[in-house]
């Protein structure tokens, strides 16, 4: 059985096509350039981007489930090219954030897209990315040991790319998970404090946190660049996520809207293009993502917020439960140095 891994560069992808393989499957992986991939040797790497879907074709040929990263712009082309090719199954990655209900112009599309394909569909929906600390901490913890922030209380639950992965190899290889999307969380909500305290335990040395205005954060994020700059207004509430201009002073909840994460391309780095996740779930420090405890929640969420699909916990569907952020700390503690 071959699966096409789009994305497979990414945080997540790349950890889909290393569960395939290990599973056994017959793995190809698109990326934009197959030299520059680092992909495992056992991974077919093919060249191609989701924003040209005629790239696809080539791709496409021979296979039967089809791991699908989010481009809403051409994503019901990219469906019909797949159906047309003898694919079978897709799974998407979505965001925790069409649950909730922020999400009506990124990731629902690509669901919906997926939805009226005529394929066996399953969604993956993440809150909020672990790895978004790397884009938006290392910086200032690998040259200050500090994070400067205006909500030190903040809750929120972020996931480790891998358990993302799993639900995504889950739902590819295995039957029983068809019209149906899982939420994908970390395993209990830590403060933003508390968080960076588990990133020095791994570190072995102090980080600072730093208590600042919603303005002085913005300020540090537009100097520090990149991901943090594109992101600040929504992540630090100046904009709901829908880019709706907002007030964080005057909001009474601050992590009510989630924000943007990161899926990160080895080829290019955080971006906002074909092979960027651009907003599962929640951003640091400015949402809680899906509120749904994968540990021990087996009630389904009824409330799809504009999506078909009954939301589960992913813990229901991988056996497993989700790895805690200090896991994660110690998994990318060399990010943080």
């Amino acid at each position: 059985m071959r699966i096409l891994v789009t994305g497979a560069t990414g945080t997540v992808g790349r950890h889909v096509v290393r569960g395939l393989i290990d599973a056994g499957a017959d793995v190809r992986a698109l990326t934009r350039d197959p030299r520059r991939a680092g992909l495992p040797a056992r991974a077919e790497a093919v060249t191609g981007d989701l924003t040209r879907p005629a790239d696809l074709r080539d791709a496409l040929k021979g296979v039967e489930r089809l791991y699908l990263f989010p481009e809403p712009d051409t994503a019901r082309e990219v469906m019909a090219l797949a159906r047309e090719a003898g694919v079978r199954r897709v799974v998407v990655l979505s965001s925790g954030a069409v649950t909730a209900g922020y999400d009506t112009s990124h990731h629902l599309p690509v669901e919906r897209a997926a939805e009226e394909s005529g394929l066996e569909w399953t969604h993956v929906r993440p809150g909020e990315f672990a790895m978004n600390h790397v884009a938006l901490w290392g910086p200032p913890i690998r040259t200050e040991r500090v994070v400067r922030h205006p909500y030190p209380d903040l809750e929120s639950r972020p996931v480790h790319e891998r358990d993302i992965a799993d639900m995504a190899v889950t739902a590819l290889l295995a039957d029983g998970h068809t019209g149906r999307a899982y939420a994908v969380d970390g395993p209990a909500p830590l403060t933003l404090r508390e968080q960076v305290r588990a990133i020095a335990a791994a570190l072995g040395e102090e980080i600072r946190f730093d208590e600042v205005t919603p303005e002085e954060a913005r300020q540090h994020y537009l100097r520090q660049g990149g991901f943090a700059a594109e992101n600040a207004d929504m992540l630090l509430g100046f904009t709901d996520y829908e880019g709706n201009p907002v007030d964080p002073e005057q909001d009474e909840d601050p992590g009510a809207d989630p924000g943007p994460t990161a899926d990160q391309d080895a080829e290019s780095g955080p971006e906002t293009g074909s092979n960027a996740d651009t907003a599962p779930g929640t951003g640091t420090g400015t949402g809680t993502g899906t509120d749904t405890d994968t540990d021990t929640d087996t009630d389904t969420d009824t409330d799809t917020a504009g999506s078909s699909a009954p939301c589960f916990p992913a813990a229901t569907a991988t056996g497993r439960p989700a790895r805690p952020f200090a896991a994660w700390a110690r998994d990318h503690v060399d990010d943080f140095r």
